[in-house]
């Protein structure tokens, strides 16, 4: 297949993508079925970043941020920058692909965030900027503009398929992805997921055991626990 930049994408409603990012990582993965999860080893780099958005995916090749600076001009505000490698890097090399320079991009441009499944660099100043990110590594290792890619076709980053035009939710807890056409059935189930979260928790504050609440003391006897004084 030959190298393209797709312009033009569909996308979830704003609103949709305001309440899955208010729901959060941890409950949108059981709203849907524990589904969707970016690998554990993409962390943010702040504690506090927080993002919700459309995919914008993007394919380049390993130190080489070229596509990134292409799909930069075909976002729209509210974006999420979704990046994947064409190949590993067969050094090894963990390359800083996205610094302070192309955030100052992105944030001018109404960019909500990165996820990138390789390193980054220039952390004090993204933090300094509060710009979302969350990487596979931080290094300082510069990289080339040279490498023909993809932008807006269909990629895995961190182990997950990413669509153009899916959703992305990331927090302190990670990253996950919805699609973009379970996006109204992942909000419903999300919002009782919470709700049914608040009442437990007003339960377990009371004193009431996880134990009772869940049913849990009939799966012990099943597994054959014994208690003993």
């Amino acid at each position: 297949m030959n190298p393209k930049i797709v312009r033009t994408i569909e996308r979830a409603s704003p609103e949709m993508i305001e309440v899955l990012g208010d729901l959060g990582v941890a409950t949108v993965h059981e709203a849907q079925q524990r589904s969707g999860l970016l690998r554990p080893y993409m962390r943010p780099i702040y504690p506090d970043a927080h993002a919700a958005g459309s995919a914008i995916t993007i394919l380049c090749a390993p130190g080489d941020n070229l596509m990134i600076h292409a799909a930069v001009e075909i976002c729209r505000p509210g974006d999420i920058l979704v990046v994947a490698g064409l190949s590993e890097s067969t050094t090894g090399q963990a390359w800083g692909m996205f610094g302070e320079l192309l955030a100052t991009s992105c944030v001018a441009r109404g960019i909500a965030g990165l996820v990138i499944d390789a390193g980054v660099r220039d952390i004090a100043e993204l933090t300094e900027m509060k710009f979302p990110v969350w990487s596979k590594a931080v290094s300082a290792q510069g990289t080339d503009k040279n490498s023909a890619g993809f932008v807006n076709t269909p990629i895995i980053c961190a182990g997950t398929e990413v669509q153009p035009g899916d959703v992305v939710v990331g927090d302190s807890d990670g990253v996950v992805i919805v699609k973009r056409a379970s996006v109204e059935n992942v909000v419903e189930a999300g919002l009782a997921r919470r709700a049914k979260e608040a009442a437990t928790r007003k339960r377990l504050k009371s004193g009431e055991l996880g134990l009772d609440i869940y049913g849990l003391r009939a799966k012990l006897d099943q597994l054959g626990i014994e208690y003993e004084d």
